[in-house]
């Protein structure tokens, strides 16, 4: 975990990164309620490169707002790689000026395992604009400690990988 200076750091280099190529970044967020998109706005000057975000904790607003296909979610689950994708590619397309995306969808606890998911189980999911389309990637990464713990330990993973995901571009 990042002490609170280093977290700065984190968000402010996802800034500077933004604000160099003119870029936009939108989040969609179900786990985490908002965290990560109060994290980045924290920073003053974020309005340059911050479009908005999304909290869709319910599978109802993942269909609804980020088009996050109802099937996906029978199949899958609402946590999985592939809701993750689907609600990154949803921010991104209702966004016209955003250029990538980021998204958060787990298990906080302390209860909702399944089997196969437990507690600390979070999904990710990175989009950008790719030519004419939109291109995801996901990662899924299993958190310790309480519901607190993982939730800012989630938003703190989604900025390392959304840094990752943008140098690569």
């Amino acid at each position: 975990m990042y002490t609170d200076q280093q977290f700065d750091k984190l968000v402010e280099s996802v800034g500077e990164q933004c604000l160099r190529r003119g870029w936009m970044l939108v989040c969609a967020e179900s786990c985490t309620g908002g965290l990560l998109s109060a994290s980045l706005t924290d920073i003053p000057g974020s309005s340059g490169w911050f479009e908005r975000g999304y909290v869709t904790y319910s599978n109802a607003a993942k269909v609804e707002l980020l088009q996050v296909g109802v099937d996906t979610l029978e199949r899958f689950g609402a946590v999985s790689e592939e809701t993750a994708m689907e609600m990154a590619a949803g921010a991104l397309a209702n966004t016209e000026n955003a250029h990538f995306a980021v998204s958060t969808t787990g298990i906080a606890g302390p209860g909702g395992a399944t089997s196969g998911k437990p507690v600390g189980m979070v999904c990710f999911g990175f989009a950008h604009r790719a030519g004419d389309g939109i291109s995801t990637q996901a990662v899924t990464h299993i958190f310790d400690g309480n519901r607190v713990q993982i939730r800012l330990n989630a938003v703190e993973f989604a900025l390392q990988k959304l840094q990752r995901f943008m140098a690569q571009r």
